[in-house]
């Protein structure tokens, strides 16, 4: 019975793996359980039974795609101090985490945003909303830190800094994705630290390991 289930486990897992990369490319609406099964060369029923209906299906990815960014952007960011250095880290990563993506959607939360933006209240909606608000709650936090530790002028708003750090991820994954711009990576860091710079407390020198 435990190797059945550890093979279950197993097929799930290679399942919503497959799912990620239709829904990279086609994006979240255009997942089906048909064309995940016919990805893995399994039956529609051998899909379902593991899964159930297309909507778990993409709540499924959604979740896997937010235990991907806290795996490869904020827990080797974690390991930076306190402050600016982790704020960098975090940029970096998840620069290079969108790069990696970028021949399919670059983020699905920022895709699916935009799918489903203007579609009534549903659990996928609201998962899109709630993985957003995590993503931004994290920067959020480093930025309170890194005014704490006096590297931020006083008066810095936590909120408009991490909207303008947003929004510049955004657009380097409208250039990468929309306009295969591969400039995007440099332009993206130009700007980045443009930003910083015009936030930084005066005297507060840059650390090693901050430029990219």
């Amino acid at each position: 019975m435990e190797a059945r289930t550890e093979k279950s486990e197993l097929t799930r897992a290679a399942i919503v793996d497959a799912a990620l990369e239709l829904a990279a490319d086609n994006g979240l609406d255009a997942l089906s359980i048909n064309d995940v099964a016919q990805k893995l060369g399994m039956s529609k029923s051998g899909v379902f039974s593991r899964v159930g209906s297309r909507e778990a299906l993409q709540l499924a990815v959604l979740q896997e795609y937010a235990d991907r960014v806290t795996r490869e952007v904020f827990v080797p960011g974690m390991r930076e101090p306190r402050g600016l250095p982790r704020l960098d880290a975090f940029l970096r990563n998840w620069q290079a985490f969108i790069q990696r993506s970028a021949q399919g959607c670059g983020c699905l939360f920022v895709s699916g945003a935009f799918e489903f933006d203007d579609r009534p209240d549903s659990p996928l909606k609201e998962a899109i909303r709630e993985g957003t608000l995590r993503l931004r709650a994290a920067l959020r936090r480093t930025i309170i830190q890194a005014a704490d530790e006096g590297q931020l002028q006083a008066g810095t708003d936590p909120e408009q800094l991490v909207f303008e750090i947003h929004s510049l991820m955004i657009g380097v994954m409208h250039d990468l994705r929309f306009l295969r711009e591969q400039r995007a990576a440099s332009r993206i860091a130009t700007a980045y630290h443009r930003l910083i710079d015009s936030y930084r407390a005066a005297g507060t020198a840059q650390t090693a390991g901050q430029r990219h």
